[in-house]
């Protein structure tokens, strides 16, 4: 007697749990708006003339210019995350700086860093100053 009083307790408790859960909503739903913006800025940094990430020229000698490049400039700790992400591309010994920085000042600085590696003459600084959303 004593054990199915305690299962018939233990079976209510599980209903009304059940009851509560279904009872409650399932949550705020997003915004159409917001459902839609992109994750990223993909697009906003291809035009169909200018060099993409996706034509990097496997020679050893431009991968080295792009990896010194790199590390010069995540190196820097004053530059924001958008400048550590920028897209670095070597063909042939020139460099394509793409993708957005902060300020004027990180745009400069990071050109100043690729120039100084690859030489002057040979940087095409395609950066663009996207300062931050308040």
């Amino acid at each position: 007697m004593r054990l199915s009083k305690k299962i018939g307790i233990e079976v209510a408790i599980l209903g009304a749990c059940l009851l509560l859960g279904a009872s409650m909503p399932a949550g705020t739903p997003i915004p159409q708006d917001q459902q839609s913006a992109a994750p990223d800025n993909s697009k906003n940094n291809r035009d169909k003339t200018s060099p993409t990430a996706d034509q990097q020229k496997m020679s050893a000698a431009d991968r080295e210019l792009t990896k010194k490049i790199r590390a010069s400039i995540a190196s820097d700790k004053s530059l924001s995350t958008y400048a550590h992400n920028i897209k670095i591309i070597s063909q042939g010994g020139k460099i394509t700086l793409r993708g957005p920085v902060r300020s004027e000042d990180e745009k400069a600085a990071i050109e100043s860093k690729a120039t100084a590696i690859a030489g002057p003459n040979t940087v095409t600084n395609m950066l663009d100053v996207a300062p931050p959303k308040s």
